[in-house]
């Protein structure tokens, strides 16, 4: 968008480009930051021509060192206010059934790895280091890290990560399932990009559902995920795409889908 300050944003195809633009403080995220960000991500919600996000920083030195404590500190040590959808206008965002990837090119600590987390795919440079030091600076992971850790892997690595505040490595979060792939920093945007693509050649309609459907059934039964109401699937089964998927199919040709 025109007036962004604090990240930049780009649409190319299909594809919206969200970069965190603060590499002088590793791309720390302060108030003014997070009001951006939730501009840029309302955006990237209502644009039906796009299907995929690609979330990273500017530089090579850092993602996101999370919530700017310096910026913090100078304001009485005061708590930023957060809008509905959370800490940088994602961590606590509902109903964003497109797909987001982070391409993690350094540092992701406290809230940028919370941020990292609320993505459904991480893709990461080698150099890449993933932690929630909150607590070393009297703070918590409050913006979704101490739910969605443990979550993420096995309770005791999580809690241990959480108590010391210690970063893993680009490969311990590899090994621990947090990130999906770890790439040499040069190959990290083009990595992320053939993701999306491969993403893109399913039925964005579908790749929606399948994400409602799949955090929507989190933390309940087998049995209440698939008695659940999911709008997004509703709405496939009565697409263009449905009936384009099968015809391509039969017709032995790639299909040529609409997202409608």
């Amino acid at each position: 968008m025109a007036d962004s300050k604090y990240a930049t944003y780009e649409k190319k195809g299909h594809v919206a480009y969200v970069t965190l633009n603060r590499p002088e403080v590793m791309n720390a995220i302060h108030p003014p930051g997070t009001a951006e960000l939730d501009e840029l991500w309302n955006d990237f919600a209502a644009d039906r021509n796009l299907w995929v996000a690609i979330l990273t920083g500017a530089g090579e030195r850092a993602f996101s060192a999370g919530n700017d404590l310096k910026y913090q500190a100078e304001r009485g040590g005061e708590l930023p206010q957060l809008p509905p959808t959370g800490f940088c206008g994602l961590t606590a965002r509902e109903g964003l059934n497109k797909p987001i990837i982070a391409a993690v090119n350094g540092f992701a600590l406290g809230g940028g790895f919370e941020l990292a987390l609320a993505c459904d795919i991480i893709i990461a440079a080698e150099h890449a280091r993933f932690g929630l030091p909150e607590p070393r600076v009297g703070l918590i992971a409050g913006a979704g890290g101490v739910h969605r850790l443990p979550r993420h892997i096995p309770l005791k690595i999580a809690m241990g990560m959480m108590f010391t505040g210690k970063p893993i490595s680009a490969a311990e979060a590899y090994k621990w399932g947090i990130v999906n792939e770890v790439v040499p920093a040069k190959d990290l945007i083009a990595t992320a990009e053939r993701w999306a693509a491969e993403i893109m050649e399913c039925s964005p309609l579908s790749i929606q559902a399948t994400k409602e459907a799949a955090m929507g059934g989190l933390g309940k039964t087998y049995a209440q995920a698939m008695a659940g109401h999911y709008p997004t699937l509703v709405k496939l089964f009565h697409s263009k795409d449905a009936v384009e998927g099968p015809l391509a199919f039969s017709q032995k040709r790639k299909p040529n889908w609409s997202g409608e």
